[in-house]
């Protein structure tokens, strides 16, 4: 169970199941068995755009379309073209982003390229951020968002991302857990089972393999 605000953490060996919790968080397959629910309600019963429209989700590597900045800043959104110069400016300033793309001569209209090829990855991550904003989810998904940064970018962005998570329910895939141990609660998963619960602490306590991948990362 995720309380309102809370940042729940996943963690666990390549192949275990995480990627697939989160395919089933977002809908992209049903469950099998037990289902997820949202307060009593299971999200099943509500339209898949409704309930996508509550999440934002960032990964390492997120996907830019070719076009301009503010074009991948508002796609998908129905109200596209009401949403005035100053906002996306505003969330572009929240994301971190607005340094840079002040740099541009174009601005907001700068064409970013066949997937985003022309902004550095740390530029990338902090569009998707900015995106993540302008959509203002009540439910925030990272794939390790910083996994791929060098530790500059990993900085800003990791920043950037800290922000964005205020007063959201946070699921976080974690590669390293540098980025989890002040999580609310850590979900270790191994073949598509729950082996431990709790916070880094408890875990580093009670379950030998996070013991052992946390002395293997943070010492």
């Amino acid at each position: 169970e995720a309380l309102p605000g809370e940042m729940i953490a996943f963690a666990g060996p390549s192949g275990g199941g995480k990627t697939t919790l989160f395919g089933l968080i977002e809908r992209y397959y049903e469950p099998t068995t037990g289902e997820v629910r949202i307060g009593d309600t299971p999200i099943q019963e509500l339209s898949l755009a409704s309930w996508r429209s509550q999440i934002g989700y960032v990964s390492q590597e997120s996907a830019m379309m070719a076009g301009t900045i503010r074009e991948n800043l508002t796609y998908g959104l129905s109200d596209a073209t009401d949403i005035s110069e100053e906002r996306l400016w505003e969330v572009a300033k929240m994301a971190y982003a607005d340094q840079f793309i002040e740099t541009f001569a174009k601005g907001l209209d700068t064409e970013v390229g066949e997937r985003g090829v022309k902004l550095s990855g740390g530029q990338r991550q902090r569009i998707n951020i900015a995106r993540a904003f302008l959509r203002d989810p009540k439910i925030l998904m990272l794939d390790e968002a910083t996994a791929s940064l060098d530790s500059q970018s990993e900085h800003a962005v990791q920043e950037a991302l800290t922000r964005l998570m205020e007063g959201r329910t946070t699921f976080v895939i974690a590669h390293r857990l540098s980025t989890i141990v002040d999580a609310d609660k850590i979900i270790f998963i191994e073949k598509g089972q729950v082996t431990g619960m709790g916070t880094h602490q408890e875990l580093t306590a009670s379950h030998s393999l996070y013991r052992e991948f946390a002395e293997q990362q943070l010492t």
